[in-house]
């Protein structure tokens, strides 16, 4: 009897650490928005901003992950409080490089702090 040949088990990561990963294409387009409570319009808006773009399936489908979906439904936060998606997408961006400058600013501080308490 042949053995049953997989050839996509061995590219893929296992089942389990696709699930933990949160930026894995898990989400279809009608899923994803569902989740975040809007269209896929938005979504495919959303996309043209350039702030998240999805993955394609092979047959062309977009698909999200949650980490894309937690950024889709901070900008379809502002954009219900009347900010327009390309003005919500340059906020959220934004937001995102003061975040990553915060950590990067904070690291070698806290690292010099401790260098500091040693010396003492």
């Amino acid at each position: 009897m042949p053995s049953e040949h997989r050839p996509d088990t061995d590219a893929r990561p296992p089942a389990g650490d696709r699930l933990d990963d949160d930026h894995y294409p898990a989400y279809t387009m009608g899923r994803a928005a569902e989740l975040i409570g809007a269209t896929p319009a938005f979504l495919r808006a959303l996309g043209e901003t350039g702030l998240i773009t999805p993955s394609r399936s092979g047959g062309g489908h977009r698909r999200y992950s949650r980490h894309q979906l937690r950024i889709a439904a901070r900008v379809r936060e502002l954009v219900d409080q009347g900010t327009p998606i390309e003005a919500a997408s340059r906020i959220v961006d934004l937001e995102d490089q003061l975040e990553a400058a915060h950590r990067a600013h904070a690291g070698p501080r806290d690292t010099s702090n401790s260098r500091d308490e040693t010396r003492e």
